[in-house]
């Protein structure tokens, strides 16, 4: 396994990522504990998840994502051995059983969402703590563009930043990363932190694939800069690079059970799909693992956050830090880019 450094921290984590999204939903307890533990004994160090999981969100299963992380937590007794992420979940019309469907970045739902994120996850205190998306209205979730709305009226970047800069005043939390952020918000947070001595987050959590790679255009440049590392997240499009959706739906497949999922099988991003299964079979390698090893390979990236509902998947997925693409796949990978840029932002 490799470590990097997670933005200014004196964490090092696993350039793998074990994402949970899928715990509590495609699978359970059990699975997770699996996960888990076979994530770690491979040297993954680095564990990513949310109030909100799993995802799709519902009622009846919101918790529980972090409610196996905990039992994990509990009957291993390593919580010193692994970085933990969380997020705590912003506005959103679609979340109504959340804190009474007032959710918003400010100090009453932050530190109420912390405190129970804490209790499900059984620690007295959290290494990542993130902004799972901006309050205000903004191009995230597959929106590429921005449209300026005149009427939007989000909780302020400062009334939000001066509850973190307490939570991690107090030790519950020890860094704070951004997540589904664009430029703008995450130099407002560089600013602020400049003139309040706040600390600056380390990290940013957004998509990053070869289907969309819009985190380039400007979020790059602010992770070298302001050393804000990427925790790309969907790096293998909702599993679309596999090549498995080319031809069919597979049975339990989570674009099968789910079609709310369907960014990333637009005519363009399928045409694409095609061409970057074509190359990694000229070549020889696995798609998914040749789309991951692309992702492991950026400079701007801290962790590349992978997700499996099967052992195979996660085995898989964990095997591609030891692939190192060879210049004439990079090459081929950025012809195709070029020709078909970002069909899924």
């Amino acid at each position: 396994m490799e470590y990097r450094q997670l933005g200014h921290s004196d964490i090092k984590v696993s350039v793998i990522c074990l994402g949970t999204m899928t715990w509590g939903e495609q699978n359970t307890e059990s699975d997770a504990h699996q996960q888990l533990d076979y994530a770690v004994e491979h040297g993954v160090n680095f564990i990513d998840t949310a109030e909100m999981y799993p995802v799709p969100p519902r009622a009846e299963t919101y918790g529980l994502t972090e409610q196996y992380i905990g039992t994990w937590l509990k009957q291993r007794n390593n919580r010193d051995q692994v970085i933990l992420a969380s997020k705590v979940a912003s506005r959103g019309d679609w979340i109504t059983y959340m804190r009474d469907g007032n959710i918003c970045l400010d100090r009453k739902n932050i530190e109420a969402a912390l405190e129970k994120s804490l209790q499900r996850l059984q620690t007295d205190y959290i290494d990542l703590y993130q902004l799972h998306w901006p309050d205000r209205n903004t191009n995230f979730f597959g929106k590429l563009g921005f449209e300026y709305d005149p009427n939007d009226n989000p909780v302020s970047i400062e009334e939000t930043f001066d509850v973190i800069n307490d939570i991690i005043k107090s030790g519950k939390v020890r860094y704070f990363g951004l997540s589904n952020e664009t430029p703008w918000g995450a130099m407002q947070f560089v600013k602020l932190a400049d003139q309040k001595n706040f600390p600056k987050p380390v990290s940013i959590q957004n998509p990053y694939n070869l289907l969309n790679r819009s985190y380039e255009i400007g979020l790059s440049e602010v992770s070298h800069r302001e050393n804000m590392g990427l925790l790309a997240y969907s790096p293998l499009g909702f599993g679309v690079l596999s090549g498995k959706y080319l031809n069919a739906r597979p049975a339990g497949a989570r674009l099968t059970l789910f079609d709310r999922f369907d960014r990333y099988t637009n005519d363009n991003a399928l045409r694409a799909t095609e061409e970057y299964v074509a190359i990694a079979k000229r070549h020889q390698l696995d798609p998914a693992q040749m789309a991951l090893a692309y992702v492991n390979s950026r400079s701007f990236l801290a962790a590349n956050i992978i997700g499996a509902t099967t052992m195979e998947q996660l085995k898989s997925d964990i095997d591609s830090i030891d692939l190192t693409l060879g210049e004439d796949v990079i090459t081929e990978i950025e012809s195709v880019h070029t020709a078909i840029p970002n069909p899924s932002p």
